[in-house]
């Protein structure tokens, strides 16, 4: 799997779609970080995607399927793929 579009494209977009200005995450970021994000110059931290997602008020994982370039039909294609990967990993013995 592929990303289609990227992780700063995504940021962009979901941002935009939500209406929020770069200074709407100066409780988490700078300006300047989220520019950075948005232009491919910075990697965020799992942390970071989360903090930024709460300010969105969207689930990281809606950020994470943008970024792979997913609709809704895709999106549902790859939840079903992860809930057999979870419950294959739940079938593993722990050491």
């Amino acid at each position: 799997m592929t990303a289609k579009n990227s992780f700063p494209t995504a940021l962009r977009t979901l941002r935009k779609s939500r209406g929020l200005s770069q200074e709407a995450f100066s409780e988490v970021s700078s300006r300047t970080y989220m520019s950075s994000l948005e232009r491919g110059l910075k990697n965020p931290t799992l942390s970071k995607v989360d903090e930024l997602c709460e300010v969105m008020q969207v689930h990281p994982l809606t950020l994470l399927a943008l970024a792979y370039g997913l609709d809704a039909k895709g999106a549902d294609k790859l939840l079903a793929r992860v809930q057999r990967e979870l419950a294959a990993l739940q079938e593993v013995p722990a050491d």
